[in-house]
């Protein structure tokens, strides 16, 4: 259990919580208000709240308890890592790996790859368990970028909620887009017969989801398309529901788009591919940070028509 100590030295007429984050900048705000609820942080020496205002010479007293150990277990599992250091591990995540365990799958999961590459990972939200900022479906492949530390949780998630990131992603779509370029904002919820599903909902329900699309190549013999999206949100299977809501599933979407024999694109495979991702680093705001993906071999005939991966890179900043 780590002890700090903290003699307010100026009145900052501020609340408790605040205060501590400026001190304590490895913690999110919510961890602290978690510590504060559980007692583990006093204001001279007394049981205290979030709200509780800072005053000169006010004595706080932090202890932060070891990490709750999780039953997820290590396993030597594949990974292909794009980049690592002290702070955050960005990979190439394959098609068909889950992101982390969940009812019908408890293990072979990236998190419990992740546990056996990196050993323990904790203090991150107080368990011991690796620090996922944003996931990615089962079946999309790309990048993905985790926290190896509490610092660079905080600082990735504020930069995926004020959006500061940039994620492109490369799908492939049944039909021909009527528009090159557009954007589709909507709110995304469960649907309301299939719980499986997610589907656009109306305001006022579900959480507002944003994409930026852009038609690359369409293809009339298999009567396909090569999209370009850009994320501004994050919501679960919010790419495929945006395409579906525009009348143009994924190819080999399982859930959302026509049975694949009524395809006639042949991929065997979720077109979906996070191929993308640019974020400041955590421990040096001033250093952007840019990775590709190396974009699957599925994507080749759509990719090939273009002129291949570097008619993209205009697309990034």
């Amino acid at each position: 259990m780590e002890h700090f100590t903290f003699i307010v030295e100026d009145s900052f007429g501020t609340r408790l919580d605040q205060y501590l984050c400026s001190r304590l900048p490895e913690l999110s705000r919510a961890r602290i208000q978690a510590l504060i609820k559980e007692g583990n942080i006093l204001a001279q020496e007394a049981v205290c709240k979030a709200k509780t205002p800072v005053e000169r010479g006010m004595r706080i007293s932090v202890q932060i308890p070891d990490p709750v150990r999780t039953e997820t277990l290590p396993q030597n599992l594949p990974l292909d890592i794009l980049y690592e250091d002290e702070h955050i591990i960005v990979l190439n995540k394959q098609s068909g790996m889950v992101v982390h365990p969940a009812a019908g799958n408890p293990d072979g999961t990236l998190v419990n790859a992740l546990l056996h590459h990196c050993g323990s990972l904790a203090g991150i939200g107080g368990k011991e368990r690796p620090g996922i900022v944003h996931r990615l479906d089962k079946d999309t492949s790309g990048c993905i970028v985790v926290a190896k530390n509490d610092r660079a949780h905080t600082s990735l998630c504020s930069q995926f909620a004020e959006r500061s990131t940039q994620k492109l992603y490369l799908s492939v779509t049944q039909g021909c887009l009527k528009e090159p370029e557009g954007t589709v904002f909507t709110n995304i919820g469960r649907h309301p017969v299939n719980r499986m599903k997610m589907a656009v909902v109306n305001p006022g329900s579900g959480r507002p989801a944003i994409t930026d699309y852009r038609l690359l190549h369409y293809d009339p013999v298999t009567d396909s398309s090569l999209v370009l999206c850009s994320l501004h949100t994050g919501r679960t299977h919010q790419i495929r529901v945006h395409m579906l809501h525009l009348g143009h599933p994924l190819i080999g979407d399982a859930i959302y788009a026509a049975h694949p024999t009524r395809q006639k694109a042949k991929t065997g495979r979720l077109m979906l591919h996070a191929w993308f991702l640019s974020f400041n680093h955590p421990a040096n705001p001033s250093r952007r940070m840019r990775f590709f993906a190396p974009i699957p071999s599925e994507f080749s005939p759509w990719l090939d028509a273009i002129g291949g991966e570097s008619t993209l890179t205009q697309y990034t900043s």
